[in-house]
């Protein structure tokens, strides 16, 4: 019994090896964040390293999302992150949003919520432990952006309306 349940399981591994979910690859920066904000080389490096395999429309994929189950969560993971926030199609939304998203950047960013904690288990991602200056650096480039958006807006049109 043990045997055929060994065998149905290492069937079903191989078996899943073949469905795998679409890659994150289209790097269409039409829209891009940098189209309209201002982003320095360093805060640039940053962004990339840091939050664009989940928070763009270019992933930077890793070896091991050739193993299934793995590239499920991975695709997962990054679906989420992309509905959260997208840097790739971040001029698309209302100004009001994009107020808020700066803001949300800064909490996340202050409260050390961002880089999830998963994405930096085992050593992985080394370059997206961010030390305290590169975090004060990203949360001052979001402020700013918020200080431009003041200064071309009325300041009703930075808030999100409720519903």
């Amino acid at each position: 019994m043990f045997k055929r349940i060994l065998i149905g399981v290492v069937v079903a591994l191989v078996i899943i090896q073949f469905i795998r979910p679409e890659k994150n690859l289209s790097d269409d920066q039409t829209h891009s964040i940098t189209m309209k904000y201002p982003v320095s080389r360093e805060v640039e490096e940053l962004l990339r390293v840091a939050c664009n395999d989940c928070h763009s429309n270019k992933t930077a994929y890793p070896w091991y999302v050739n193993i299934q189950p793995v590239a499920w969560f991975l695709n997962n993971h990054v679906q989420e992150g992309k509905r959260e926030l997208n840097f790739s199609t971040f001029t698309k939304l209302p100004v009001s949003v994009q107020n808020h998203k700066f803001d949300e950047i800064i909490e996340m960013v202050e409260e050390k919520e961002m880089p999830l904690k998963s994405y930096t288990f085992f050593g992985l991602h080394k370059e997206a432990n961010l030390s305290d200056r590169q975090r004060q650096l990203l949360i001052s480039w979001a402020r700013q952006q918020m200080t431009m958006l003041e200064s071309e807006y009325p300041v009703d049109s930075l808030k999100i309306k409720e519903r």
